[in-house]
Parts: C-alpha cells; sequence; structure tokens
C-alpha cells in the first residue's frame, strides 16, 4: 500500500480563532480530499505551554524539522507582503528542492514585476513556463486534475 504524500501547509491562520475555525479548515479539508497527508503547523507543532522558558524555540524548531521532513510545502501567500514566518518556511522548502504549490486568494498586487502576482524570488523553483500550475486563487482549486498538485500527489 502506498502511503500519501506529506504536504506541510504554511500558513498564518492558526493565529486568529477565526482563520483557524473558517479558511484553515477549508484548506485542509480540501488538501486532504485532494490526496494529501496535511501537517499543520499550528495543529502539530502548537500544544506547547507558553509559560516554559524555550516554549518559541521549541515551535520554530519544530515547525523547522516538519518542513524539512514533509514532501512538499503549500503556501499560503495573502498580505502585502506575505506572512514572515511563511516565507521563511518557503524559502527552506525552496532551498531543499521540495515541491511547492502557492494560494494567494487576496486579490491585492505585491509584486516586483509584470509578469508573477508577487516577488519574483517566489516563484524561482517552479517552472518559468506554466508555473500558474502551481497556482492557487480558491480553495475550489486544489483538487483541480488539471492543476500541479493533484499530479504531483497521483505521481
Amino acid at each position: 500500500m502506498t502511503s500519501k504524500k506529506t504536504l506541510y501547509l504554511a500558513n498564518p491562520y492558526g493565529f486568529s480563532a477565526q482563520q483557524r475555525d473558517g479558511p484553515l479548515v477549508s484548506l485542509v479539508e480540501a488538501l486532504e480530499a485532494a490526496g494529501a497527508e496535511v501537517w499543520e503547523p499550528f495543529a502539530r507543532n502548537n500544544q506547547i505551554d507558553k509559560a516554559d522558558s524555550g516554549w518559541a524555540y521549541r515551535i520554530a524548531r519544530a515547525d523547522f524539522c516538519d518542513v524539512r521532513d514533509a514532501d512538499g510545502l503549500f503556501a499560503v501567500v495573502n498580505g502585502c507582503p506575505p506572512d514572515e514566518g511563511v516565507m521563511v518556511e518557503l524559502g527552506l522548502a525552496m532551498a531543499w528542492e521540495k515541491p511547492v504549490f502557492l494560494f494567494r486568494d487576496d486579490f491585492r498586487r505585491c509584486t516586483d514585476s509584470g509578469v508573477y502576482p508577487l516577488n519574483l524570488m517566489l516563484f524561482a523553483s517552479l517552472p518559468e513556463k506554466g508555473w500558474e500550475r502551481f497556482w492557487y486563487e480558491s480553495v475550489d482549486q486544489i483538487g483541480d486534475p488539471d492543476k500541479a498538485l493533484v499530479q504531483w500527489l497521483r505521481g
């Protein structure tokens, strides 16, 4: 039996109860329905007593290790600029040459080129032609068999 590919969900939604109970749930459900084993960092690594000394380092280290150990990374890149923690996780995944998929349902443009909707460096690990297959603008697109995520998950 083939195990599911693990997908680290880099996102800022866990910092807000409303986003944790709304958009984050929708994203996790859509990614799981597409066939991924989702590693959501707030659910996996945030059950640490913040009264204990060193809690921040333990969370950061756990997230770092999860990015390293996951098969791929799905990054929520909303905001101008996007969340700095998500950007670090995305940079790590790119440096480790993991497949990355970008999600942005934020209509604002935050770009330094006329080619890409965000900073051009975020697209450096994607193909020059056809990068749009790795770009998601709605939860409904996650299960699209013509997009890169479903194709990667199905191997």
